[in-house]
């Protein structure tokens, strides 16, 4: 990786902030620049160190990870937020999909994981970990395929890909889901993007929830 990732770290607990960067830090192309004890201070830090992310948990006092992923979103959007957190609630995660975040994790992953999470929202991609994917998606049938709505114009063949893409699949994985190739997985992906006029994967997310593919 040419660019070294820059990290700021945004938790009130000292132990939490050492530790994590104690563990990222040690890993080639990653660099913890700066750590901020709730959201406010992390907005601040993030002014002047210019990460390219920002690990936020959400229980802060002052400024709570929330409010400070909707701040971020509108002041800094070129830096990708990816939630590291205790709380498994669904509410919660749903919330934080909602503001704009890239990614949602949980502190019992194992320090490889997080580092996969940092390197995929860094280039663009949104990374759940494996449990707090179980949670958001819960409520999905994952045999039959959403039907479609008339104010989109998707196929109801298009809404299951992009259920399976707001559930994390690659294309791969769509392809052995809809016993389809791989290109014609990418193909749905690309008309899907253009027929919503969202360029992101985590825009694709949100539209999922709004569409109520996603129960809240």
């Amino acid at each position: 990786m040419s660019h070294e990732i820059r990290i700021l770290l945004a938790d009130d607990h000292p132990m939490v902030r050492e530790g994590l960067r104690a563990s990222l830090d040690g890993e080639e192309g990653i660099s913890v620049v700066a750590a901020a004890s709730d959201g406010q201070q992390a907005l601040e830090l993030a002014a002047s160190v210019a990460p390219d992310v920002v690990l936020l948990d959400i229980s802060m006092p002052g400024m709570n990870g929330l409010e400070a992923a909707l701040r971020f979103r509108q002041e800094f959007p070129g830096i990708r937020v990816l939630v590291l957190t205790m709380h498994e609630d669904r509410e919660y995660i749903l919330k934080m999909v909602q503001s704009g975040v890239a990614g949602y994790v949980l502190k019992d992953v194992a320090a490889d994981e997080l580092i996969l999470a940092v390197q995929t929202v860094y280039q663009g991609g949104t990374f759940f970990s494996s449990a707090a994917s179980r949670i958001l998606f819960s409520q999905f049938d994952a045999v039959t395929a959403p039907a479609a709505s008339p104010q989109d114009g998707l196929t109801a063949r298009e809404k299951w890909v992009l259920r399976l893409l707001a559930e994390g699949c690659g294309n791969k994985d769509i392809a052995r889901e809809m016993e389809i190739s791989v290109r014609t997985a990418e193909a749905y992906r690309q008309k899907i993007k253009q027929k919503l006029n969202i360029s992101t994967s985590a825009g694709l997310i949100r539209y999922a929830i709004d569409q109520k593919l996603v129960k809240s």
